[in-house]
């Protein structure tokens, strides 16, 4: 039998969805009849908006897509606004005050405490200025990623936003596209490192060469099935496929499709391609590719560069794309740090004014929740690094600051059970002042997720934080379980979960130990990753031993008491809600 959401999609999904949201923008939150919000829910995610968590009734969460994280020129400040405006709640963060945009690990924009009433006043600014929450969530064609510097990148292989772009036009707002068994996500990388993350998407176009009348070819080769969600993550597999450039919207609506009528919607904890994947093998799906979703020959796969790629390997050059960075027309992009990629209304206005003075006005967001400012010329870099914003958002930061991440968290997240982003925040200030990497170490990262849904993509970090609870001197306190080890580039893999359910205050204590068993212990020249590698997970429980410090957590006894709407009935006793989606 179909799931519910499956029954709800049946009577209304896709581009149909905007009437309805716009009626009830008319009529008021509460026209929304109680026995059908879980439907009108789940719908109205396909037009990027989440309802936020219990006590927070007729707030929403809205996401806007921005393919490969580009925001041209006016856009940035187009979003600031809207923040400023509408993305006021009646709480105030203690960090991060009454309105701000939020930049996420698939290079789209969040934002907070949006009313129905307000959304076709703020969907009529976005779409004249070329921004769209269209398919931003739901069972479709999710934002497309990769090398947010893409055709300006000076290490590219090839330029991969023109492909981008193409499917952008192609599949959003296809109506043979607009309702697939799950999200699909797809990445298309053009550079050598590595940085669209093909490995961890449902379907990944990466840089590829294949000889053809002697000659050889820049494409891309295809792998299909990667995820981190749900305690089951997979890397995309190979499945022997070389595309050219051209092709590439041909073979991703082909793929689209063999998941559309083959995916699963009956259960849809399975209904990832991931899982079909595993079902079928990457040989059958290559198969059933070429006999029934393309008219053309499909070449085998190409010579890759894959022993190349870096980007969130804890090694190499460009681990991440923070820093300044020479483009190949000979102007610079600066990489900025957003701290758990959270920016103030204020200063994403400011920062649009600056990448106008400085810059083009362009803006380009990365999967690691940071911001780009490109097409600075030389004799405008010293003074652009000069400005007092990238005191708060530096090209240089420490690398407790650089390597956090973190999702949404308890703080509008229903299935999240920990606090995230304000903790984590804390933890990165408190690493930066009492913890010394070694000197030959500059990148380390941290990625704290609020639960098992994976936002934070805490399985590729060194140091991977999961929210869990548990109970500490008879009290119920949050807590999170500790991975070590994971991360992409030429050989990925997983983070190992070595240490469960460290009371939240004791976490610093357990990293530091941690890091100080590493600088004491590593071979010469060792990274974090080789050194978690050659220890069972035995041995790496006792060096992440937990340990009470002057770190203070006031959301530890629950975060509820904090600043912003709960609903009562969410204590720290209370399961954490079993997801309907993501």
């Amino acid at each position: 039998m179909p799931s519910d959401v499956e029954k709800w999609k049946s009577e209304v999904y896709g581009n149909e969805i905007r009437e309805h949201l716009f009626r009830f923008a008319e009529e008021g939150f509460d026209a929304i009849p109680d026995d059908e919000r879980d439907a009108w829910f789940e719908r109205f995610k396909w037009w990027g908006l989440y309802h936020q968590r219990n006590g927070q009734e007729g707030y929403f969460m809205m996401r806007i897509g921005t393919p490969n994280g580009v925001l041209e020129p006016g856009q940035l400040k187009v979003v600031g606004e809207i923040a400023d405006e509408y993305a006021r709640g009646p709480g105030t963060n203690p960090i991060f005050g009454d309105a701000y945009a939020d930049w996420t690990t698939r290079q789209s924009i969040q934002l907070h405490w949006i009313e129905l009433s307000d959304v076709p006043e703020i969907f009529e600014k976005l779409e004249a200025n070329g921004l769209s929450t269209q398919q931003a969530c739901g069972d479709s064609w999710r934002n497309i990623v990769g090398n947010p510097v893409a055709g300006k990148d000076g290490q590219e292989v090839i330029d991969a936003w023109p492909v981008i772009r193409e499917l952008n036009e192609t599949f959003k707002g296809n109506d043979d596209h607009s309702n697939l068994p799950r999200k699909w996500k797809v990445s298309v990388t053009g550079s050598a490192d590595g940085s669209g993350q093909g490995d961890i998407n449902d379907l990944a176009f990466e840089p590829a060469y294949k000889e053809i009348d002697g000659e050889d070819v820049v494409g891309f080769n295809v792998r299909v099935g990667g995820g981190l969600a749900r305690n089951e993550p997979r890397f995309a597999r190979d499945i022997d496929v070389w595309v050219r450039p051209e092709n590439v919207s041909d073979v991703a609506g082909g793929l689209s499709a063999l998941f559309r009528d083959n995916g699963d919607r009956e259960d849809r904890y399975n209904a990832r391609i991931k899982f079909l994947v595993d079902e079928w093998g990457p040989e059958k799906v290559r198969e059933t590719l070429q006999e029934e979703y393309v008219d053309f020959e499909l070449h085998t796969a190409g010579r890759d560069v894959r022993e190349e790629y870096t980007y969130n390997t804890g090694e190499g050059e460009r681990n991440d794309l923070v820093g300044v960075h020479e483009q190949k027309d000979g102007k610079y992009f600066v990489g900025l740090n957003v701290l758990v990629g959270r920016m103030g209304a204020e200063d994403v206005l400011e920062l649009a004014d600056l990448a106008e003075e400085y810059g083009s006005g362009e803006v380009r967001l990365s999967q690691r929740q940071n911001v780009i400012v490109t097409d600075v010329p030389e004799e405008n870099l010293d003074a652009f690094l000069e400005e007092d914003l990238l005191e708060h958002y530096s090209p240089d930061p420490s690398p407790f600051m650089r390597g956090s991440i973190a999702c949404t968290g308890t703080e509008f997240c229903s299935l999240s059970i920990v606090e995230t982003k304000n903790r984590q925040v804390r933890y990165a200030r408190w690493l930066k002042e009492n913890v010394d990497l070694p000197e030959d170490v500059d990148e380390f990262h941290i990625h704290l997720s609020g639960c098992t849904a994976s936002c934070a993509q805490p399985q590729i970090a060194d140091v991977s934080l999961r929210g869990m609870k548990t109970r500490k001197d008879g009290e119920a306190v949050e807590a999170l379980d500790v991975g070590l080890g994971g991360g992409l580039g030429d050989e990925p893999q997983f983070a190992r979960w070595v240490t469960q359910r460290v009371p939240v205050d004791e976490v610093p204590g357990a990293l530091a130990n941690l890091i100080e068993s590493f600088a004491d212990e590593r071979e010469e020249g060792e990274s974090f990753r080789a050194f978690v590698a050659r220890h069972d997970d035995e041995e790496l429980d006792e060096l992440v031993e937990p340990e009470e410090t002057d770190y203070e957590d006031p959301m530890m006894h629950n975060t509820k008491m904090t600043w912003y709407p709960y609903a009562e009935e969410d204590g720290m006793d209370a399961a954490p809600p079993a997801p309907a989606d993501d």
